[in-house]
C-alpha cells in the first residue's frame, strides 16, 4: 500500500488545486519511478509551504525530519565554505590552487575553475569505485587523484570532476585548521539551522535501495563513509533543512553569505558543451543552471548508490523545491523538483509587491533618464531603486544591463554584455550633457546627433533620401 502525506504551513497554504497537482505530480514519479520512497518540499517566499510523501511500506510515510543521502548536494555546501573564505580575503578565486594547497599535482587549475568543473580533472577517482568502497582505500589527496589527474587541458572545457570537489574540501581544511565537516557544521549548518544534516545518518533515516530494472524487487546498497572524497558527496539531509538551504541560496543570509555572493554562484561560470547549450544548460560556482518552461533554475542533483536527489530554485518565481528517493535509480528527482517550482508558478503566480516611487532622486541622473542612440540602435537608460541604472534596447532583443553607482558619477557594469564597464555622462563646455560613453561607445540623444563626439564624425550635410 502506498501511503501520502501532506503537510502545509497554515499560514501560507497553497490552494487545494495546486496541493492535489503537487501531490500528483510525485505520486507519478514515485510510482513510475519505483522508488521505495519520495519525498518532497516546496518553499515559497522562503518558507516552506507544502511537504509531501510517497512509500511502498504500509503506515506513515517519510516526513520533513527522515534523513536521505543528498549526494552531490554536497559540492553546493563546499562551494558555500570556499565562497566564504574568499569573502572574508584567505584567498581569491583566480589564485592556483598551489598558492594554497601545495603540491597536490593539480595545482595549476585556480579556485574558481574547481568550482565550476573546468580544471581538466578526471571524473572520478582511480578504481576502485569510489562510491562504494570505503574511503580508507584512499587516504591521500595522491590517491584520489592517481598518477594522472587531467583528463583535459586546464580551463578549456567543462568536464565534471568529484576529485576536484575534494581538492576544495582539502583546502578548505588548510586554511580553516580543522576537518572539512567541523568547518561546514560551524559556518554553515549552526547558523542556517541545519540540524538533519551531516556527515553521517541519524534516525530516523531511509534505507538506500538497489530496484531490479526489469522485476519488482530490490537489493540493500551499501553505505559507504566517502573518506577524503567526502566534500564531493557525503551529506545526509532532510527535505525540511534542504528547504531551508534553497531559501539560504535564493537570498542569502549574512551570517554565511551575502546575497550578491549566493547569486555569483548561481551565474554560469563554465563553458558550455553544444549538448549543454541545446539543453539550456550551464554550471555556475557549485550550482548547476538551468533554462526550463521559460523560467531560469538553479539547483543542484545528487546521486549515491541507494539515493537520489534533487534541489531546484526559481529567484524571480521566489519558489524552490527538494525531492529525494531511497533508490539507486527511477524518478528523475532533479525534472520532477522543477516540475514542482512549475507547478506552484504557473496555478499562483507571485504577485509583485506594490509600486512605490522613489524616496529621492538625484536630478543630475534623472536628466539622463529615456532614450539613448548608439548609432542608430535606440537605447533607454532607467533609474533604478538601489540607486543605479539599467541600459536596454527599446524594443526586441540586444544588450541590456544593470549598472552600479560608483559615487563619483560613473557606474559600473554588473551584468550582460557590460558587466564590468565604466558608464559617465560626459559633459560640454556648458555643462550640460552631451553623450554617454560606455566602454569607448558614444551614446547621444538622437541618432548621430550633430554636433555630437562621434568618433569617426558626422557627415555635414545630414539626413538625407534617394533621388
Amino acid at each position: 500500500m502506498t501511503t501520502p502525506v501532506e503537510e502545509t504551513k497554515p499560514a501560507e497554504n497553497l490552494l487545494p488545486a495546486t496541493r492535489r497537482a503537487l501531490l500528483h505530480r510525485i505520486a507519478t514519479a514515485q510510482t513510475e519511478g519505483r522508488a521505495p520512497s519520495l519525498v518532497a518540499a516546496v518553499v515559497r517566499g522562503g518558507e516552506t509551504v507544502w511537504h509531501g510523501s510517497r512509500t511502498s511500506v504500509d503506515g506513515h510515510g517519510p516526513d520533513e525530519n527522515v534523513q536521505y543521502r543528498i549526494g552531490s548536494i554536497t559540492k553546493t555546501f563546499t562551494a558555500v565554505l570556499v565562497l566564504r573564505l574568499r569573502d572574508e580575503g584567505a584567498l581569491d578565486l583566480g589564485d592556483p590552487l598551489e598558492k594554497h594547497l601545495p603540491g597536490t599535482g593539480a595545482g595549476e587549475a585556480t579556485i574558481a575553475e574547481l568550482l565550476a568543473h573546468t580544471s581538466g580533472l578526471a571524473a572520478e577517482s582511480p578504481a576502485p569505485w569510489w562510491e562504494r568502497t570505503p574511503g580508507s582505500l584512499r587516504p591521500e589527496l595522491a590517491d584520489v587523484l592517481g598518477e594522472q589527474p587531467h583528463r583535459h587541458p586546464v580551463g578549456r572545457r567543462f568536464h565534471y570532476s568529484n576529485p576536484g570537489y575534494t581538492l576544495l574540501g582539502a583546502l578548505v581544511e588548510e586554511l580553516r585548521g580543522v576537518p572539512w565537516e567541523e568547518a561546514l557544521r560551524n559556518e554553515v549548518l549552526e547558523p542556517l539551522g541545519l540540524h538533519r544534516t551531516g556527515a553521517e545518518p541519524q534516525a530516523p533515516h531511509a534505507g538506500g535501495w538497489a530496484v531490479h530494472p526489469w522485476a519488482d524487487v530490490m537489493l540493500p546498497e551499501p553505505v559507504e563513509d566517502l573518506g577524503r572524497m567526502a566534500p564531493a558527496g557525503q551529506l545526509w539531509s532532510t527535505t525540511g533543512d534542504l528547504a531551508r538551504f534553497a531559501a539560504f541560496l535564493a537570498k542569502g543570509d549574512a551570517r554565511v553569505l551575502s546575497a550578491e555572493s549566493v547569486r555569483e554562484m548561481r551565474t554560469p561560470a563554465a563553458p558550455a558543451e553544444a549538448e549543454e547549450v541545446a539543453a539550456g544548460s550551464a554550471y555556475g560556482l557549485g550550482m548547476q543552471v538551468q533554462y526550463r518552461d521559460g523560467r531560469l533554475l538553479a539547483g543542484h542533483s545528487g546521486s549515491l548508490p541507494g539515493f537520489v536527489a534533487g534541489l531546484m530554485i526559481s529567484v524571480e518565481d521566489e519558489l524552490a523545491a527538494v525531492v529525494l528517493a531511497n533508490c539507486t535509480s527511477g524518478p528523475p528527482v532533479f525534472t520532477v523538483a522543477a516540475d514542482l517550482v512549475r507547478i506552484v508558478a504557473e496555478a499562483e503566480p507571485r504577485i509583485p509587491e506594490p509600486w512605490r516611487p522613489l524616496p529621492e532622486v538625484d536630478r543630475s541622473v534623472l536628466e539622463l533618464a529615456g532614450p539613448w542612440y548608439w548609432g542608430t540602435h535606440a537605447f533607454a537608460l532607467r533609474l533604478a531603486a538601489d540607486g543605479g541604472v539599467s541600459l536596454g534596447p527599446l524594443s526586441g532583443n540586444g544588450r541590456r544591463s544593470r549598472f552600479r553607482a560608483n559615487g563619483d558619477g560613473t557606474w559600473t557594469g554588473l551584468d550582460g554584455y557590460y558587466a564590468g564597464e565604466s558608464l559617465r555622462a560626459v559633459q560640454r563646455p556648458d555643462g550640460s550633457v552631451g553623450h554617454l560613453d560606455l566602454g569607448s561607445f558614444v551614446f547621444t540623444r538622437q541618432p548621430y546627433e550633430e554636433g555630437a563626439s562621434v568618433p569617426g564624425g558626422v557627415d555635414p550635410e545630414g539626413w538625407r533620401g534617394i533621388r
